[in-house]
């Protein structure tokens, strides 16, 4: 598990939209594991089906580089690189916990998808901000993100 506290992402940030790249900060709650609580810097681009997540520290250095396409997820850390059979595991090693990725992409276009489990809180994205419950399976959680503007 990768954790980094109060991170900024150290780009300019583009939101949304045809471009698809999105960067701010994430924090993931788990909410019976304090320890286990994840917060960094993000840049997000490309879709559900093929895309990369880059995490940075507080200081704005990488602390992972997560890739994803169809057959093929990797996590490129600390000068070491690992494999995953999907992107959702991959996502869940470096947050630890799941995390709908492609409800994610959905979330932050605006587009308020349904994922069983979820309940996500989009009333707030023209002030680059989206909330996401975890009410099951438990322990819940409770996404956060913060998009740069």
């Amino acid at each position: 598990m990768l954790v980094a506290g109060c991170a900024s992402a150290p780009k300019p940030a583009t939101t949304g939209g045809a471009a698809n790249v999105w960067a701010g900060r994430m924090a993931l709650q788990v909410q019976d594991k304090p320890a286990e609580s994840f917060s960094a810097g993000f840049e997000l681009r490309g879709t559900a089906r093929a895309g990369e997540l880059t995490l940075y520290t507080p200081l704005g250095g990488s602390l992972a580089v997560l890739s994803w396409q169809p057959g093929q997820a990797t996590m490129r850390s600390g000068g070491q690189v690992r494999q995953f059979d999907s992107a959702d595991a991959l996502i869940a090693q470096a947050t630890g916990s799941p995390v709908p990725l492609a409800a994610l992409f959905d979330w932050l276009s605006g587009r308020d998808t349904n994922v069983p489990g979820w309940r996500a809180d989009l009333s707030r994205l023209n002030d680059g901000r989206v909330a996401a419950q975890r009410f099951n399976p438990l322990p819940q959680a409770d996404l956060r993100i913060v998009l740069e503007r």
